[in-house]
C-alpha cells in the first residue's frame, strides 16, 4: 500500500520551503512573487498526479515536483547575482541537512536534494533554450518527469489570463512600454512584442500532456488579446 503524501516529516520540510520561498519572493515584483510561485506549485502537482493516473505512465516523485515547484524561482537570476544563483545545490544544501537533522528525513543522502536543485537550476525557458544550443542538454533533461512538471507549470503560469497580467506586471517593474506600433522602429522592445519573441512559442515547448491541454487553452486567449490590442490600436487611427 502506497503511503499517503504528504507525510508528517514531508509536511514539515513543505512547510520550511513555504516559509523560505515567502521570505525570498517578498523582495521581488507582482510578476515573480509567492502568489506566482503558489500557482506553480498548485499546477505542477496537478500534473504530476495526472501522469501518476496513467498507469503506463513512471511516476513522478510528488515531494520532488512540490520542493521544485516552491523553491524555482528563489534563485531567480533576474534578481540574484550570479555567484549566489550558479550553484542552487550548494545554497539549498544547508536547508535540506537542517531538515534531515530535525525530521530524519534525508533528501541528501537518497538524492533527492540534488535532483531538486538540478531542477531549480534548468527549469527557465531562457536556460533551456541556452544549453541546448550549448549542445548540453542531455538525456535526463529529455526524461525526467519532475522536471517537465516544474517546467510546464512555469510556462503555463506565463501564458494565458495571468501570463497576459504578468507581462504587464513585469513591463511596469523595468520600465517598457506596453504597445509601440510596427511602423516605430523601436516596436520589439514593447511588452506586446514579447508575446511574438517568446509567449507565443511556449504552447509548443509544453513537455507533459496535461500540460499541452492546458497550454492550448491559455495560447488561444492570448491571441484574442492581441487581436484586440491589434484592433483597439486601429480604432485609434
Amino acid at each position: 500500500m502506497v503511503a499517503p503524501y504528504p507525510s508528517p516529516a514531508e509536511t514539515c520540510i513543505i512547510q520550511a520551503a513555504e516559509e523560505l520561498m515567502r521570505e525570498t519572493m517578498a523582495r521581488y515584483d507582482p510578476s515573480h512573487d509567492a502568489y506566482h510561485v503558489e500557482r506553480v506549485r498548485k499546477t505542477a502537482l496537478h500534473l504530476a498526479r495526472s501522469i501518476s493516473a496513467d498507469p503506463t505512465s513512471p511516476k513522478p516523485d510528488l515531494l520532488t515536483v512540490e520542493l521544485s515547484a516552491l523553491l524555482h524561482d528563489v534563485l531567480d537570476k533576474k534578481y540574484v547575482p550570479e555567484a549566489q544563483s550558479s550553484d542552487p545545490y550548494a545554497f539549498f544544501l544547508p536547508f535540506f541537512l537542517t531538515w534531515a537533522r530535525t525530521y530524519g528525513l534525508d533528501l541528501v543522502t537518497d538524492g533527492r536534494a540534488k535532483q531538486i536543485a538540478m531542477i531549480i537550476d534548468n527549469v527557465s525557458w531562457s536556460t533551456e533554450k541556452k544549453r541546448r544550443e550549448q549542445g548540453i542538454w542531455g538525456r535526463w533533461h529529455d526524461e525526467c518527469l519532475e522536471l517537465h512538471c516544474v517546467q510546464d507549470a512555469d510556462r503555463l503560469d506565463a501564458i494565458g489570463a495571468f501570463g497576459i497580467m504578468r507581462c504587464a506586471a513585469y513591463s511596469a517593474t523595468v520600465n517598457r512600454p506596453l504597445y509601440i506600433s510596427d511602423q516605430d522602429p523601436a516596436h520589439d522592445t514593447s511588452a506586446v512584442h514579447h508575446f511574438y519573441d517568446k509567449l507565443l512559442h511556449i504552447r509548443d515547448r509544453l513537455k507533459t500532456s496535461p500540460g499541452r491541454k492546458l497550454g492550448e487553452q491559455r495560447h488561444q486567449l492570448m491571441l484574442q488579446f492581441l487581436e484586440a490590442v491589434k484592433s483597439e490600436y486601429q480604432d485609434e487611427a
